[in-house]
């Protein structure tokens, strides 16, 4: 039971909770494990779960009319994951999500979630604060891909996310920021040549 109580108090870092709290969330949580490239649910899947990340990397994607992936998040440790349109929508997945690195994670269901949220007020206010940073993250991102350059967008993945770009593959990377994987590599020939 201790080291569930671990687990729980490194999801919720700085939440402060009784012996008797942490018996009561560990239940909610299921821990996983998966392999490089697997699929834990893909696009038109109905979502219930939502993913805190322990170990390793994922992706969401979405591939639209044409064919074309386009990556929306990349998740490392400390890191929550899943298609939030299904997940707080109550609709199908748009988008995949994909194991980029052996992975384990605790997830979550909404059902869970909401009860959550009702008997400990202090992971809701928690949860809030993680989600509002999350809502700013992707709003800075969303302005960026509409004012910068590729390279621009490319230097700032780095110093973003400096720690994920050996694990992930050129494509990925470049879905994610909305180029080819050609321009990809015109872009660091011209960074890495000068």
């Amino acid at each position: 039971m201790q080291h569930h109580h671990s687990i729980i108090q490194e999801i919720f870092k700085g939440v402060s909770l009784s012996n008797d709290e942490l018996d009561a969330i560990a239940p909610l949580f299921e821990k996983e494990t998966y392999k490089k490239g697997a699929i834990i649910f893909k696009a038109n899947d109905t979502v219930n779960d939502q993913y805190y990340i322990y170990e390793g990397c994922l992706r969401t994607y979405h591939i639209d009319d044409a064919g074309k992936e386009h990556t929306v998040q990349f998740g490392i440790k400390d890191w929550w994951i899943t298609d939030f349109i299904g997940y707080f929508s109550n609709c199908k997945a748009i988008m995949t999500l994909e194991v980029i690195e052996d992975a384990i994670v605790y997830k979550i269901s909404n059902k869970n979630k909401d009860y959550l949220y009702t008997n400990f007020p202090q992971i809701q206010n928690f949860i809030v604060k993680k989600l509002e940073g999350a809502y700013a993250a992707f709003q800075k991102r969303i302005i960026l891909s509409l004012s910068q350059s590729a390279k621009a967008r490319y230097l700032i993945f780095l110093d973003t996310h400096s720690d994920l770009e050996k694990k992930l593959k050129n494509y990925h990377i470049a879905s994610y920021l909305g180029i080819t994987t050609e321009s990809l590599s015109r872009i660091r020939k011209e960074l890495y040549n000068h």
